[in-house]
Parts: C-alpha cells; sequence; structure tokens
C-alpha cells in the first residue's frame, strides 16, 4: 500500500523560504513519478513540480527560478525547496505518485494528506 506523508507547511513573511517533504513508502523501487501540486482557496488544484528517480520537471511557470523539486531516494523522500515566496503561494500542498515513468498528463495514482503554506504579505 503506497503511503505520502508530506510535512514542512508553515507560516512565512513573503520573500521567505521553506522546504516541504514527502516521506513515501509502498513502492518496489525509486522509479516512480513524483509530484507537488497546490490547491489555494476557491482555485483548482495545479501541478507545481514533478520528479522521476534523478530527473526533474517545474510546471507552473509562477514557481519556475523560486521551486525546486528534489529526492532521495536512499530515504525515500521528496523535496520542494520555495524561495522568495509570495502571497500567491498559499495553499495546500499535496505530495502524489504514480508508478513508472511520468507522462505527459499530471494524473497521479497517489496522494497525500497536504500540507499547509500560508504567506503572507
Amino acid at each position: 500500500q503506497v503511503k505520502l506523508v508530506e510535512s514542512g507547511g508553515d507560516s512565512v513573511q513573503a520573500g521567505g523560504s521553506l522546504r516541504l517533504s514527502c516521506a513515501y513508502s509502498g513502492f518496489s523501487n525509486s522509479r516512480n513519478c513524483m509530484y507537488w501540486f497546490r490547491q489555494a482557496p476557491g482555485k483548482g488544484r495545479e501541478g507545481v513540480a514533478r520528479i522521476y528517480f534523478y530527473s526533474s520537471t517545474t510546471d507552473a511557470d509562477s514557481v519556475t527560478g523560486r521551486f525546486t523539486i528534489s529526492r532521495d531516494n536512499d530515504k525515500n523522500t521528496i523535496y520542494l525547496q520555495m524561495n522568495s515566496l509570495k502571497p500567491e503561494d498559499t495553499a495546500m500542498y499535496y505530495c502524489a505518485a504514480a508508478s513508472g515513468v511520468c507522462l505527459s498528463s499530471w494524473q497521479p495514482n497517489y496522494w497525500g494528506q497536504g500540507t499547509q503554506v500560508t504567506v503572507s504579505s
């Protein structure tokens, strides 16, 4: 059974940084596609970044150059380093996963419970 547990969400001032973590378990190996999504109040869920094994892709133009996804396969953990945070980054951040390579559609099969990030101006 795949399990994803996020941590690291907090309230910060604009311009600050946070690092989110997602510990995953239940996969037979590390060759899986891991995602970060976010959902702001009153908005739909947005893909932020994803990573397969050691390659990475950042999706949202609004976070390019500020957010970086990475993973530690020895620790079965992925990270989202968020710098230069803005109030519009305020959202619930979700870790998600799919077995195998990252496909063109951002449709993971497994989801975590989310961790809240709040950025104040």
